[in-house]
């Protein structure tokens, strides 16, 4: 996959005909995925290439008052890519969504963009909207020289698969239903960095994690996790929360790897967020304590023969 970071359609010098995507996809769930699926198949039916125009920031930053969490992602930007070019992308165009992108009608996008982009056929969502004027599939239809298709929704559960329900079930914890809704467990990436060690002296070690990518962390709790360090791949358990048996307050993110014990400090771990065991409690006594870790250590083991 080739990547283009552009300032506006001026920048694009596109000069073989391509199957163009158009949105924001935040995720590549299930609902995605079916859309690339469509224009893989297409392009490779055509001999053309699969091109998609995109964002690496949410548009809602450039119309909505701002609020921290609109900086989050569902994936990293290195995750993004790689699975924009799994799903079959082969070229990549990024460009911020400013207030001057924003101004276009559907038609102006339409003659700039699309028309710089060499598209034969449009590839969009069901629920697509673009230009100032919130044009859809009919001004595409209308005005479109080429073929256009619209991708219907995608239901799981009787719901539509969207990025808002993603977002939504990781701020219950759900982090079985978020796999199931994107077709792979959830991931963060983190850098171990040093905490208190209390963990070593109750014979639970954690690596203590920073986020390195603005992505949303699922609700506090006690989870079941994969955890990828240096090319292996260790079952774990981590937490996400305030240690409130030690009076901590402030969050926390720590992962302890089961049949591990090199210090890792500086290192970065990726972590595949497997299920849910249990809310973060205050415990009456450290004894108390390790008498959960050790149950939550049994279940976590355990966790595909029962997941």
């Amino acid at each position: 996959m080739r990547k283009y970071v552009i300032q506006d359609w001026r920048d694009i010098d596109q000069t073989e005909p391509t199957i163009l995507v158009l949105g924001y996809f935040d995720g590549i769930h299930k609902g995605h995925q079916q859309l690339f699926q469509r224009a893989r198949q297409l392009a490779d039916q055509e001999g053309l290439k699969v091109a998609l125009l995109t964002f690496p920031e949410s548009p809602q930053l450039a119309f909505s008052r701002f609020r921290p969490e609109l900086l989050l992602h569902l994936s990293s930007e290195v995750q993004r890519e790689e699975l924009l070019e799994s799903v079959g992308v082969d070229l990549l165009y990024l460009q911020d969504f400013t207030s001057e992108f924003g101004s276009l009608t559907g038609q102006e996008f339409l003659d700039t963009y699309v028309s710089a982009l060499k598209a034969q056929k449009l590839v969009v969502g069901f629920d697509y909207h673009f230009g100032c004027d919130r044009q859809g599939a009919q001004l595409l239809a209308n005005s479109f020289p080429g073929q256009v298709e619209v991708i219907p929704s995608y239901d799981l559960d009787g719901k539509k698969v969207s990025s808002t329900r993603i977002r939504a079930a990781l701020a219950e914890g759900e982090v079985e239903k978020v796999a199931d809704l994107l077709g792979r467990p959830y991931q963060t990436c983190g850098i171990v960095v040093h905490g208190d060690a209390r963990g070593r002296t109750i014979g639970y070690p954690t690596a203590n994690l920073a986020p390195l990518d603005r992505v949303h962390m699922p609700a506090d709790g006690v989870y079941v996790v994969d955890v990828h360090e240096a090319g292996q791949v260790y079952r774990g358990m981590a937490s996400v929360g305030k240690n409130v048996t030690f009076e901590g307050d402030e969050l926390r993110f720590e992962v302890n790897l089961f049949g591990f014990s090199a210090d890792i400090y500086g290192h970065r771990l990726t972590i595949d967020w497997l299920g849910r065991l249990r809310d973060m409690v205050k415990f009456n006594s450290v004894q108390a304590l390790i008498e959960q870790l050790e149950e939550d250590e049994r279940q976590a083991k355990a966790w595909k023969e029962h997941s």
